[in-house]
């Protein structure tokens, strides 16, 4: 007997029954339409032949949002994207924007990088999970206006500042933002790579960096200024403050140092915790050696290199206010802080010590990219001296 589903008269004249009825769209292509009872909304389908030669089918839901003589050709338009992307590739099974966030973070936490998965996870709960809107949308169905909205209230969103009792004042640096859109885009491109996507156009130019967004670091403390800093800072910062004068390690990195990170017969550090990833390996000359050493004296592998008085590791949130006072002490510049030391170290490597830029980038455990692009005005220093040297 034949049917329609293709026609609101013909989906009514359809005798109800479990089994869908289904029309070719193409070849191993159908779109099928279930009507289990005589009144309501019936569910709409689609049905692809996979590589193994087995039907596989996946529900389009009821369509209920569209008027009944718009139903056919919706259902068939949203068939056409599974039909598509299953051609392309990608998996039957489908998730949420929401969902390939949490496989990002499980990523993180699967490959051992403890530190990127929390702070995955409190971003994607920031501006992410908490809009229900784009979180639960499917990724197949993820579109450029979306991904634009949600850039545009990440950038209109306050700054959140480290006293968690203050309240959100000033607006979000470009280079902040910046990394908020860069593991949203991770993510989705591991959705992408796993096959859940078939295409990256959704969010490829929506979340595009925001150019220059990172200046060069400006605050230099001179030696003698890191000198004052130290000597005024409490007692337990004072060791933290003088290593980080004298290897141009990130302040995160330094205070994750174990008393095991420091070997004494080779004069070895090994950075292990760090934003460049792998472990990396800094022979130290004889003055900083002694000084680490002397730091490791007496305590576990396991215990802080460089310990607070309780013994605890070192962290942001701790070192914040003494480092303010100190500062304030030594009357530095107001706008110190302790990545200065980090910056003020790897500008004297090139300016005083005239290190090159390979070297520098090991130390510091960053590109050579970018120690040319934070330090390049130095480099073109030394050109121009150079170049002076040849004049007859």
């Amino acid at each position: 007997m034949a049917f329609k589903i293709n026609t609101v008269t013909g989906r009514e004249n359809l005798k109800p029954r479990h089994a869908p009825y289904w029309q070719k769209i193409r070849a191993a292509c159908h779109v099928g339409y279930r009507k289990t009872a005589a009144e309501g909304t019936g569910a709409w389908l689609a049905r692809f032949r996979d590589a193994d030669g087995k039907y596989q089918v996946k529900s389009l839901g009821s369509l209920d949002a569209y008027a009944g003589h718009l139903r056919f050709d919706e259902a068939v338009k949203k068939a056409e994207e599974v039909f598509t992307h299953r051609e392309q590739g990608g998996l039957a099974a489908s998730i949420t924007v929401g969902e390939a966030c949490k496989r990002y973070i499980q990523k993180q936490k699967d490959d051992g990088k403890v530190a990127a998965h929390k702070d995955m996870q409190i971003r994607f709960n920031r501006w992410m999970f908490c809009d229900k809107r784009l979180s639960d949308t499917p990724l197949l169905k993820l579109t450029q206006g979306q991904i634009h909205d949600w850039r545009v209230k990440l950038t209109k969103g306050k700054a959140i500042p480290q006293d968690k009792e203050k309240k959100p004042t000033k607006g979000r640096s470009a280079s902040t933002i910046n990394r908020e859109m860069a593991v949203l885009k991770a993510a989705l491109n591991l959705a992408l790579r796993d096959g859940y996507a078939t295409s990256d156009l959704a969010w490829r130019y929506k979340l595009a960096p925001i150019k220059n967004a990172a200046g060069r670091r400006d605050c230099y403390l001179d030696a003698n200024q890191r000198r004052k800093l130290i000597e005024n800072a409490q007692a337990d910062l004072a060791p933290l403050l003088r290593a980080l004068s004298l290897v141009p390690m990130r302040p995160g990195a330094m205070a994750a140092l174990t008393a095991g990170s420091f070997d004494k017969r080779l004069s070895v550090l090994t950075v292990g915790k760090d934003k460049a990833g792998a472990d990396r390996k800094i022979t130290l000359p004889a003055t900083t050696a002694a000084f680490f050493a002397e730091q490791a004296k007496g305590k576990l592998p396991t215990a802080p290199l460089i310990a607070r008085a309780d013994g605890s590791f070192w962290n942001k949130d701790a070192w914040k206010y003494p480092f303010k006072d100190a500062a304030a002490a030594a009357k530095l510049p107001p706008e110190a802080t302790t990545y200065a030391l980090r910056h003020s170290t790897i500008t004297d490597l090139i300016a005083l010590h005239h290190l090159d830029t390979m070297t520098v980038a090991l130390l510091s455990g960053t590109s050579v990219l970018m120690i040319e692009k934070h330090y390049g005005h130095l480099l073109g220093n030394h050109a121009a001296n150079a170049l002076a040297k040849l004049a007859l």
